[in-house]
């Protein structure tokens, strides 16, 4: 198997494993800001007694361009593959559908790849509802309506 397979791999795996975490936070972020991106990190997971999460959160479209700007203009991030610039993201984000679909940006290692989620075999409202319905699995520290980390069983 190719590098590029692996990568691809991992990433899909990484969304798999953490759809219904992803689908919650593009949901609640949808409510709290109407459109915009979940942005992930996988460089600096936490270890916990129940794996490793990672940082994610919800952008909304009023503070993505100048988040983007500033994140992509680090000098150790660069967005794979390149042909994807700031204003295809913003696009994106202006015409996907909210209740149906999810924009992501997964920052891991040097990198940010940058997801269009259709056609997702659960919507971010019914992610939304089951994460409320099984809350203490996933932040019992934290009240409803924050990001929640993601906790991921995919190993690099």
């Amino acid at each position: 198997m190719s590098e590029t397979n692996d990568e691809s791999n991992w990433h899909q795996d990484f969304i798999a494993s953490n759809l219904l975490v992803i689908g919650y936070n593009a949901w609640a972020g949808h409510l709290s800001q109407n459109r915009g991106a979940i942005v992930c990190s996988t460089n600096s997971p936490k270890v916990g007694i129940g794996g490793e999460s990672f940082k994610t959160h919800f952008v909304g479209r009023s503070h993505l361009a100048p988040f983007l700007n500033a994140w992509l203009a680090a000098p150790d991030t660069a967005i794979l593959p390149h042909h994807f610039m700031i204003a295809h993201i913003l696009e994106a984000v202006d015409n996907y559908s909210p209740t149906t679909e999810v924009i992501l940006l997964l920052e891991s290692f040097d990198g940010a790849t940058f997801f269009y989620l259709r056609n997702l075999p659960i919507t971010p409202p019914q992610c939304y509802e089951q994460v409320l319905l099984t809350w203490d699995e996933f932040q019992p520290a934290v009240s409803a309506g924050h990001d929640v980390e993601l906790p991921t069983i995919c190993q690099n």
